[in-house]
């Protein structure tokens, strides 16, 4: 069930009268759970499988996990005063190695799955080829969202182990946490302690909050129809015969991406957000406005953040904090290696730097098999793996030239800079495998043609004058918007519009729905494309 459908909207309408209508805190969650459940079988229901698969073995791992930490804070309690230090220890790295154990077999049950559905085919078609099978293919199509449910899922189970939240014993609430409707196409990746106990509270109708969830909806909207969509139709194009074209025309693809990529996938977070805030609930923002961003590093704290933070809090910390990283940085200080400001500088952050390749490596993966995922990993990975190294060489260079940091033409300059960095990663998304990405790149930077780019641009994309005009209005009215809430980061349009007459607040409403059914989807010959991310 798209979002991008008359059946998604009557399906948010159905329940949100139903939910409603049974205010009572014990029933309400009882309808979010049954809504999702809908919601995900009405995309088949053979995939239902994988959902409870990953909800049961993680509700269980969890509470048998937290069961044991409890047992063994009980025992430590209860024997206190006649252990001593070592037999403590003892008890404690027991405990250690059966949660963990636990914990691993849980997170490989459930990545080998989603390893399995996403990655095999890749490697059964290049083993064929190895062996001369060039016949042997596998397909397989993801069931909806199990990349995002199964991330989320198994931060719970980490959480758990942590001792950072408790085991939910109703399986039935769980499950909701796990398979929360609004959610599943394509996130965000929530934290057990921050959406958990929002579904399970009693919400009452405001009209406001509705209000506002239907504002942010047609925002969505307004990204996914008449930006992204429109652009995807002249991005396909290029995509489907790259060498028909100049390295001018693949030039303007790549920033034209970057335009249909952000609008597409923060357009379907809006109308997630949207939905779940008709149903009174607040999902975490994921987009903070990425273009805005002065490093490459920032980009990433700005762009899909929930996964950001899963990656951070699951991966990144307990490699960059882990005992094996802090014997380095200490084996590293006390040499005479170590003794020069630059070897300290070094033994300082090198951890840290080698755990974001590792987590940049992995999200590049995640995007997908194959080689250019890899090569989309390593560049950014490698990427800030180097600035934050040459941190100190670029802070002499601007104390030497006198360059002030803090100016506005500098700061422009770093977002440009960041901006190229992000399209050039981009480019592995376009091109069609990993020797394809460093053709786009040679031909973007060495076979410039203007004249003959303008005229492709203009007559071969399949874009006429009044779509490039419109694709140029929306996108300095995304600039517009995102300069707002990154000069005023508290500030909310949709607040700002609420404090507008009644007239004007209704009339900006209707012009944009009016907007959206012109130019969006239901324009002539358009449709509405899938979601970028709803393949994850």
């Amino acid at each position: 069930m798209n979002f991008i459908s008359f059946r998604f909207a009557a399906f948010i309408v159905i329940t949100a009268c139903i939910y409603y209508a049974f205010p009572q805190k014990k029933y309400q969650w009882v309808i979010l759970l049954a809504a999702s459940w809908v919601f995900y079988l009405a995309t088949g229901v053979k995939y239902g499988v994988y959902l409870l698969f990953t909800s049961l073995t993680s509700y269980l791992a969890a509470l048998w996990i937290d069961r044991t930490l409890t047992e063994s804070k009980a025992r430590l309690k209860a024997n206190k005063e006649i252990w001593d230090k070592e037999q403590k220890k003892a008890q404690k790295e027991i405990t250690v190695r059966k949660t963990h154990r636990m914990l691993a077999l849980v997170l490989v049950l459930n990545f080998g799955v989603l390893f399995f559905l996403k990655y095999f085919p890749t490697f059964a078609f290049a083993c064929g080829n190895l062996f001369g099978f060039s016949d042997l293919t596998f397909r397989f199509i993801l069931p909806l969202g199990i990349s995002f449910y199964t991330f989320q899922a198994m931060g719970y189970v980490i959480d758990v182990s942590r001792g950072d939240v408790r085991a939910e014993r109703n399986f039935g609430k769980y499950t909701l946490f796990v398979s929360f409707f609004p959610q599943l196409l394509q996130g965000p990746i929530s934290r057990y302690d921050q959406l958990a106990g929002q579904l399970l509270e009693e919400h009452r109708f405001e009209f406001t909050r509705i209000k506002f969830g239907l504002e942010l909806a047609l925002w969505g909207l307004f990204k996914k129809l008449v930006i992204a969509d429109h652009a995807a139709a002249a991005i396909r194009t290029v995509t489907e015969a790259p060498e028909a074209f100049s390295g001018t025309t693949l030039g303007f693809t790549v920033v034209l991406y970057a335009l249909q990529v952000y609008a597409d996938f923060s357009g379907g977070i809006d109308i997630a957000r949207a939905a779940a805030q008709v149903l009174g609930i607040d999902m975490i923002q994921n987009f903070r406005q990425p273009y805005f961003a002065t490093t490459l590093t920032d980009y990433w704290n700005r762009w899909h953040i929930s996964l950001g933070a899963w990656m951070k809090n699951y991966i990144f910390y307990p490699i960059a904090l882990s005992k094996t990283a802090n014997r380095f940085t200490k084996a590293v200080k006390n040499s005479r290696f170590g003794a020069a400001k630059a070897g300290a500088h070094i033994a300082m952050v090198l951890p840290g730097t080698v755990a974001s390749l590792i987590v940049f490596l992995i999200v590049g993966i995640w995007h997908g098999a194959g080689w250019r995922y890899i090569l989309y990993g390593f560049w950014n990975g490698g990427v800030i793996m180097l600035s934050i190294l040459l941190k100190p060489c670029f802070e002499w260079v601007n104390l030497r030239c006198r360059i002030n940091t803090s100016a506005l033409p500098h700061r422009c300059f770093q977002i440009f800079r960041t901006f190229l960095l992000v399209c050039i990663g981009n480019i592995t998304d376009l091109a069609r495998g990993g020797r394809d990405c460093f053709v786009w790149v040679r031909r973007i930077f060495t076979e410039q043609n203007l004249s003959a780019g303008q005229q492709e641009i203009l007559n071969g994309i399949g874009l006429s004058s009044r779509e490039y005009l419109l694709l140029l209005l929306s996108a300095i009215l995304l600039f517009a918007v995102g300069l707002i809430h990154e000069r005023n980061p508290q500030t909310s349009i949709r607040t700002m519009l609420d404090q507008k007459p009644f007239a004007v607040r209704w009339l900006v409403i209707f012009l944009a729905a009016a907007v959206i059914l012109t130019f969006g989807a239901y324009g002539p010959g358009y449709t509405a494309a899938e979601f970028a991310y709803m393949q994850f």
